[in-house]
């Protein structure tokens, strides 16, 4: 069964390639939905796919790029959008 769920990431998330980052992950765990940057300094993402795959790519964006530093990982579940691919922001 196919999920929605949406990410707000912090800390130093931007300008670290945070962005791209999500999407090649994305595109290896087979999430579709999209991710971009915030006003207030954070990553927004939202994703779609099956639980087990979404597991993997919440780890994924925990850890995040080499560069990032994340203090802070919310999660929440949101409204299935049926995106067709991931795409940047």
């Amino acid at each position: 069964m196919t999920k929605n769920i949406i990410i707000r990431v912090y800390g130093r998330v931007q300008g670290v390639g945070f962005r791209y980052y999500t999407r090649e992950m994305a595109l290896k765990s087979g999430i579709t939905g999209y991710v971009s940057n915030e006003a207030d300094g954070s990553v927004y993402i939202e994703a779609e796919g099956a639980q087990e795959h979404l597991d993997v790519f919440i780890r994924l964006c925990k850890a995040g790029p080499a560069r990032a530093i994340v203090t802070d990982f919310r999660k929440f579940e949101g409204t299935l959008m049926n995106y067709s691919s991931f795409r940047i922001k």
